[in-house]
């Protein structure tokens, strides 16, 4: 979860997705890494925001799941996984908008911007909706 230094939320919309929803950065840790680092990594390879811009503000302190709908089970992972447990970074973004870049080498997001906290789960995809609620929950105290 990347914050603003007005405190919005970066969310990009992925190209893979026919209606206008939104989500923040996410991603797999490889073989080898640590959470810490995916995160970095992960946030780097889908918005071109480098470590140095970011600072760490929180970690969740517990991973959080979530399932597919069985709709996109199928579609989504060549029908290898069911769903992911997740641990989450709050981050600081301490960058200009200029900083940020999608154009990736395995460009994820078609559009990005900036949203308001309260704002963010009413723009989710459906199905991700209870797991942005409990991030949300669990960095209350920071945003």
């Amino acid at each position: 979860m990347l914050l603003n230094a007005a405190g919005a939320v970066f969310v990009g919309q992925r190209l893979d997705n026919r209606t206008p929803a939104w989500q923040m950065p996410q991603g797999g840790i490889d073989p080898g890494e640590d959470p810490r680092t995916a995160a970095l990594r992960e946030l780097h390879e889908e918005t071109g925001v480098r470590p140095d811009l970011v600072e760490i503000l929180a970690v969740s302190d517990d991973w959080i799941t979530y399932d597919l709908p069985a709709d996109l089970v199928a579609k989504l992972w060549q029908g290898r996984y069911r769903g992911q447990t997740q641990k989450w970074f709050l981050m600081r973004f301490k960058g200009t908008d200029s900083d940020v870049d999608i154009a990736t080498e395995h460009q994820e997001f078609s559009h990005w911007q900036w949203l308001a906290v309260d704002q963010l789960a009413d723009n989710i995809v459906p199905f991700k909706r209870p797991v942005y609620q409990q991030v949300l929950a669990a960095f209350a105290v920071h945003l």
